[in-house]
């Protein structure tokens, strides 16, 4: 083929305008690495650059996407061949390099994984960028300590990395509460493994300085408010991992859980770790922590069903994973 189906954003003055249409696969940048893609998912960020947003997409016309899993169509490179099966996500991927809302990408090789055999191309993008920070963000909790049976909070927990975050802390063994301001999702929380189920709301304190030890950690995925109050509700010696700014970027907070209580601060970045990295974590998705979601956990749809996903989630109404099927 040397066409394909892919989503171009233009901008067009001060507006951004989503269109599917046909490109030529001598469009895409000469890299390594051809790669037919099979299947993508919806993240934030990549809403953010459908939308328009310079901090994460400086030029257009521009296919967004930062996630997609497929199949060599060629290499220059001779650690792949025509016909394994790859995944990518992370680095310029969907930002400013054409990403997986196209059925080709072309990217250098040291992005690329090969796909563990015990998991499907399908199965990857059901997780994408969301489940591989979720597994990062309890990976680097159980690094620093953090004791199985122990009380996590999860915030953000109907979305994406919130929602796989609980699966695997429940699989793990931990006593994992679930944060949200969508108190109508209590029973698909505690379909995912989730214990409690609590309101965000119930949780944010903006004037104490230090509140009840409460935490053995914290998987945050908001910032904001709801962040600083977990950190304040922190165990001595417990830790929180920080991976999202849904609410907002900004941490308002004294020194005193660091200095009084010992609690660490762990940042979660899963778009520069190193490619060896992506490979530990994907095999661990793949082995232990390869979770069988539950019916309604995530929806499938085409490029054409994306324009509407795009905008809800933006508006905080997605719950679990959208998963972009490139051959629907």
């Amino acid at each position: 083929m040397s066409t394909f189906k892919a989503m171009v954003v233009y901008e067009k003055g001060e507006k951004f305008e989503r269109i599917i249409e046909e490109k030529n696969i001598s469009d895409l940048p000469d890299n390594e690495v051809l790669i037919r893609v099979k299947y993508s998912s919806l993240n934030y960020k990549d809403a953010l650059s459908a939308t328009g947003h310079k901090g994460v997409t400086k030029n257009y016309p521009h296919t967004p996407g930062i996630d997609a899993a497929g199949i060599v169509e060629n290499s220059k490179s001779d650690k792949f061949k025509k016909g394994d099966e790859v995944i990518v996500i992370g680095y310029d991927l969907g930002m400013n390099t054409p990403g997986g809302f196209g059925q080709y990408i072309s990217v250098p090789a040291n992005w690329v994984v090969k796909k563990p055999d015990n998991l499907t191309l399908k199965q990857a993008m059901i997780f994408g960028t969301a489940g591989f920070t979720a597994a990062m963000s309890v990976d680097k909790l159980i690094k620093y300590g953090t004791k199985k049976g122990g009380k996590i909070l999860v915030t953000g927990a109907t979305g994406g990395v919130g929602s796989i975050a609980v699966s695997i802390l429940a699989k793990e063994g931990f006593y994992t509460v679930a944060a949200t301001g969508k108190l109508s999702e209590e029973n698909f929380l505690k379909t995912l493994g989730a214990q409690e189920v609590v309101n965000r709301d119930d949780i944010i304190d903006e004037k104490r300085p230090l509140l009840k030890e409460t935490w053995d950690g914290v998987v945050d995925t908001v910032g904001g408010t709801i962040l600083s109050s977990a950190i304040k509700a922190l165990k001595y010696g417990c830790s929180a991992t920080s991976c999202g700014l849904a609410q907002s970027p900004k941490l308002d907070l004294t020194v005193f859980p660091f200095i009084l209580r010992g609690v660490n601060l762990l940042g979660i970045d899963s778009v520069e770790c190193s490619i060896d990295f992506k490979e530990y974590i994907w095999n661990k998705i793949a082995k232990e922590w390869n979770i069988e979601f539950p019916e309604g956990f995530y929806e499938e749809v085409s490029l054409e069903g994306l324009n509407e996903k795009i905008d809800l989630i933006l508006k905080g109404k997605i719950k679990g994973r959208i998963l972009v099927n490139l051959e629907k």
